[in-house]
This record gives structure tokens, C-alpha cells and sequence, in this order.
């Protein structure tokens, strides 16, 4: 199926037929990702579903690890936002 991209505001977008969004279970919410050039477009009606689960899984492998030092004082100069 072909495509065009299409003006909307000061965005571009594409028209997705009715039947290609109710095949892929999309209903209002989308994610979007980027691979190897690509657009890649996932329905996202629950985005934390199995939170708590995936929350345990990094517990049991250990990678519930901080990014961010509890000590690091956000008013510090060189803290950006």
C-alpha cells in the first residue's frame, strides 16, 4: 500500500486506513520508534501494563540500580535541566 505524506499544521502526517488500525489494535494512543531508518508504529493503550512485574525482573537481576547519585545537590551550577 502506498502512501502520502501530507501536511497537518506545521507538521507531516500520514492518513492510516481504518481497517489497518483496527487489524494493529490501535485506538487512540501510538509509540513510535525509529529503527535501522524505519518507523516503527505500536498500539499504546495501556503504556504501564506489567509495570510491576518488569519493576521485579530488574530487582532479581540487579539493575534497579540509581542513574542519578541520591547525593547530587540540584542546585548546583553545573546541573542542567
Amino acid at each position: 500500500m502506498r502512501a502520502k505524506v501530507i501536511r497537518i499544521g506545521n507538521s507531516k502526517g500520514i492518513r492510516i486506513p481504518a481497517y489497518i488500525l483496527k487489524e494493529c489494535n490501535i485506538k487512540e494512543k501510538i509509540r513510535l520508534e525509529v529503527k535501522d531508518s524505519k518507523i516503527i508504529i505500536t498500539p499504546m493503550d495501556k503504556p504501564r501494563k506489567n509495570w510491576d512485574k518488569k519493576f521485579k525482573e530488574m530487582k532479581n537481576n540487579r539493575e534497579d540500580k540509581l542513574i542519578i547519585s541520591d547525593n547530587v545537590g540540584l542546585d548546583a551550577e553545573d546541573w542542567e535541566w
